[in-house]
């Protein structure tokens, strides 16, 4: 039986918890309006999904600075999930708790991203 091979991205912490707060997103926004179905709903999980993406593209290239510019990528989508995520909370699509859950993520993967990047200048 073939063993499954693990690529490099999904070593990564910062991935892992990105993937979790991703799959969390999903779950947090199933309870939001319909009619927010195209709306924040669509922008949210597509800002959670391109987190994720963008770490595991990004560890596919050759050169620091091919790496640095999808992490970037991957922060800067991190920073609009949470500005949609202070949005959702202020017209109460969202509990204070998973609000607060959602920031403590953001916080911890934007600074691992920012230290990621650093490390990638380096390569």
């Amino acid at each position: 039986m073939h063993t499954m091979k693990t690529f490099s991205f999904e070593k990564l912490t910062v991935w892992q918890k990105a993937i979790d707060l991703s799959e969390f997103v999903y779950t947090v926004t199933r309870r939001f309006p319909d009619e927010e179905r195209f709306g924040l709903i669509s922008q949210m999980r597509r800002c959670s999904v391109s987190v994720i993406s963008n770490i595991s593209e990004g560890s596919g290239r050759r050169s620091g600075r091919d790496k640095a510019r999808f992490t970037e990528m991957a922060y800067s989508s991190a920073l609009e999930l949470m500005n949609q995520t202070i949005l959702s909370e202020r017209l109460k699509f969202i509990s204070l708790e998973n609000y607060k859950k959602v920031r403590m993520e953001l916080t911890e993967i934007t600074a691992m991203l920012d230290a990621l990047h650093k490390s990638q200048f380096k390569q």
